[in-house]
């Protein structure tokens, strides 16, 4: 039986995956046309205005994110023990959560972010008044997002991935449509945009909002406050916002002392150096968002064994997937940005590598943070993890006043995130006895090898040949061939090499018959 389950969860990961898969591929196409776009129509100055100021609210997020977490664990956890008054009880509780957040980041947001805005930022005094209402949009957009997160976390925990894979298509058109209604507006373009990707966001939340009220029984808001469920919850939130803090602050907030430091145009490259970065996350992320709420399940359930086996593979599998974009990206970053963008401001194509390095190294410590959360305890956890990640926004602070160039906070955010996977797997060691040798071994030195192996022959390529489309092509596939067979080397056990080799025969026996 608990073999049977295992390959029914496998194949339901795989499913979800690929569904993710191609959902992420139709956005990214959509998202990576609409950055070109609204960078040309903006320019670089406005685009740069728009990413500091989004970002201000942005970093109020660090709240929101705890909780959605938290909310996501819950709900998977309860999921795993059938419980379903709980679930009920759950939801209606993150709703009501929810809406207070709302309105304390409002209050927040209207407050400190207005004095801040007027009073600190680096924006020119003519932009300030299209600032003032890019930051009421975010704020917007913000706050309907906020009161989705216990729908959206319903939807993830019952892996309904198909459903995030029909919207998220429908968001990118709607992203599309604000893009070209911002080319013909004769209003103020920025402000525009601002307006209409908070109008995108709204009828997204009613969209989510529908179907699960429509498919999950336990989406019936009730007005209920159970004291112990409510400090529970926000005690788990709580510790969580160390972590997630810690991601924003090294995030939004080193985008904000870039800021200070060096202006808008620093804000343009990063943005979209964020924006090229999280297109290639995202199809490394469907993989890990159809993994957690298995980590959670099987953790709740008692499987210890299987639960740990998912973290692992689920660690290594993610990193290497990355690799497929990250070796010939890296590469090849000159012409994809020169490609992609009709101007490429300064610093983006150095920005871009050094961010996916940052988001490479720290791969192996998303599924070990999931794990964490499935404990429930995570105080530890996450006075560790969120006091030692909290060091790249100080440490970018005192490189730049030291004079510093600004992808010196990139190199920090590496280092920090190397040092935290490390971090996570003795905590964890100590807490619930996984281990960390084997993990070491079998997934950190594995993906270590891979990486060396995979990097020679795109790299003699790319000295070898003229910078170009064909180029660029050659490196793609031949970036694709060495990981794969750098995989089968020195990335895969011989249990894994022999469940491969068994699942090819197969197939090849179907094809056969047929």
């Amino acid at each position: 039986m608990a073999g049977n389950e295992n390959v029914q969860n496998t194949r339901r990961i795989a499913k979800n995956t690929l569904l993710l898969y191609v959902r992420t591929f139709f956005v990214l196409l959509v998202n990576l046309y609409t950055s070109r776009v609204v960078l040309d129509v903006l320019g670089e100055e406005d685009f740069g205005v728009y990413n500091i100021v989004g970002g201000i609210v942005v970093m109020f997020s660090i709240i929101s994110v705890s909780l959605s977490n938290a909310i996501t664990r819950y709900l998977t956890f309860e999921l795993g023990n059938r419980d379903e008054k709980k679930l009920n009880l759950i939801f209606s509780t993150s709703v009501n959560i929810q809406l207070l957040i709302s309105l304390v980041v409002t209050i927040l947001a209207e407050s400190v972010g207005v004095w801040f805005l007027f009073e600190r930022m680096q924006i020119p005094p003519e932009r300030l008044n299209a600032a003032f209402w890019v930051l009421q949009c975010s704020l917007l957009t913000f706050v309907i997002q906020l009161v989705s997160l216990p729908y959206n976390a319903v939807i993830i925990a019952h892996e309904k991935m198909d459903i995030f894979a029909y919207v998220s298509v429908l968001e990118a058109a709607l992203r599309l449509l604000a893009a070209y209604a911002m080319f013909v507006s004769p209003l103020d373009k920025l402000v525009v945009y601002a307006f209409l990707v908070a109008f995108s966001a709204f009828v997204i939340r009613l969209i989510y909002g529908y179907y699960c009220s429509r498919h999950f029984s336990e989406c019936k808001y009730r007005f209920k406050l159970e004291r112990g469920l409510l400090v529970e919850m926000s005690g788990f939130a709580g510790w969580n916002f160390l972590g997630t803090g810690a991601y924003i602050l090294n995030t939004q907030g080193v985008n904000v002392v870039s800021n200070l430091f060096f202006g808008v145009v620093v804000n343009a490259a990063r943005g979209i150096a964020a924006q090229a970065e999280n297109g290639v996350k995202q199809f490394v992320g469907n993989f890990t968002t159809a993994l957690n709420p298995q980590i959670i399940k099987t953790y709740a359930e008692k499987d210890y064994s299987a639960c740990f086996g998912i973290v692992s593979q689920g660690a290594k599998y993610s990193y290497i997937l990355m690799l497929f974009f990250f070796i010939p990206f890296v590469l090849e970053a000159d012409f994809v940005l020169n490609l992609w963008l009709k101007e490429v401001p300064e610093h983006a194509v150095l920005f871009w590598k050094l961010a996916m390095l940052g988001t490479l190294v720290d791969l192996p410590g998303a599924p070990l943070t999931v794990l964490a959360q499935a404990t429930g305890e995570i105080k530890k956890f996450y006075l560790y993890v969120g006091g030692f990640g909290c060091v790249v926004l100080p440490v970018s602070y005192i490189l730049f006043k030291c004079g510093f160039p600004p992808e010196s906070a990139y190199v920090a955010y590496v280092v920090v995130y190397i040092g935290l996977v490390y971090v996570r797997l003795f905590l964890l060691r100590n807490q619930i006895g996984f281990p960390v040798r084997p993990f070491i071994t079998q997934v950190i030195n594995r993906v270590v090898c891979v990486t060396a192996l995979s990097f020679v022959m795109p790299y003699l390529l790319v000295k070898m040949l003229h910078e170009g489309v064909l180029r660029f092509m050659v490196v793609f596939a031949a970036s694709a061939m060495s990981i794969a067979v750098a995989t089968w080397i020195a990335g895969m056990g011989k249990n894994e090499k022999e469940r491969v080799l068994l699942f090819v025969r197969q197939k090849y026996k179907l094809w056969v018959r047929k």
